[in-house]
């Protein structure tokens, strides 16, 4: 049995999310629909994890296994011949037979990009959020080291989630600005259901009615999702890559 890891990229604003949903259109059916139709076999897409809906990717990463090897620089160019624009395979590669994008990867790293100015350019892929120019960074990136290490992010997972283990260990977590935007960025182990757009939201939140830090400990410490902020626009963010 062949296995093959795909690299992608796609803009989440038609879609429900990655993941397969009943009577939704989601990004994970379009690719396999798309497989299925060049191999004529069933295939099991594994993503290296859910992306909500209107979230997109830069560097999503996905496998499934195949009984016969392939030319995979024809198979890349057939499967984008299929697939809608918003969707693109940017890469498929052979890897060992047990590789498992979701259980395999170490590190994920989303990013969350503002814009400070109205363009029609920026719409589809950024928050409109002028005030968040006249916030000073260092403040900011003080403010997110809270959440460094590994932490139980319960207040900013989804209260319905049925998720039991909510501990995650972000190893880097960053806010910087360049031209007409500010951008966070936050690599972790994994992560909870909405708990990217929540952590940005809060942080802002925090900056903005001049807290601090103990603050945030707070929210962490209680374990109640309405103890944080509001989750942010699911435009803003992308998926940026997944590290093995």
């Amino acid at each position: 049995m062949y296995n093959y890891k795909l690299t992608i990229q796609y803009d989440g604003t038609d879609y429900f999310g990655w993941q397969i949903q009943k009577n939704k259109i989601t990004v994970q059916q379009k690719i396999i629909e798309a497989i299925e139709v060049i191999l004529k076999e069933k295939v099991n897409l594994i993503g290296s994890g859910r992306t909500d809906a209107g979230v997109h990717a830069l560097g999503q990463t996905a496998n499934f296994r195949y009984p016969d090897e392939f030319d995979t620089n024809k198979f890349v160019y057939s499967l984008n011949s299929l697939l809608p624009n918003d969707i693109a395979i940017k890469k498929i590669e052979r890897v060992t037979e047990n590789f498992h994008a979701r259980y395999d990867a170490k590190e994920r790293k989303y990013i969350y990009l503002f814009s400070h100015t109205k363009s029609p350019f920026y719409l589809r892929y950024s928050y409109l959020y002028p005030p968040i120019r006249n916030i000073d960074i260092k403040l900011l990136n003080e403010l997110s080291a809270t959440f460094l290490g590994k932490k139980d992010f319960t207040s900013f997972c989804r209260a319905k989630s049925t998720v039991k283990n909510k501990i995650c260990e972000v190893t880097e977590i960053n806010w910087f600005r360049r031209s007409d935007f500010t951008i966070f960025t936050i690599s972790a182990d994994r992560f909870l259901h909405g708990m990217v757009r929540a952590l940005a939201g809060t942080i802002l939140k925090t900056a903005l009615n001049d807290k601090n830090a103990e603050s945030l400990q707070k929210i962490l410490d209680e374990k109640d999702r309405k103890s944080a902020g509001e989750a942010l626009p699911a435009k803003g963010l992308f998926l940026y890559k997944v590290r093995y």
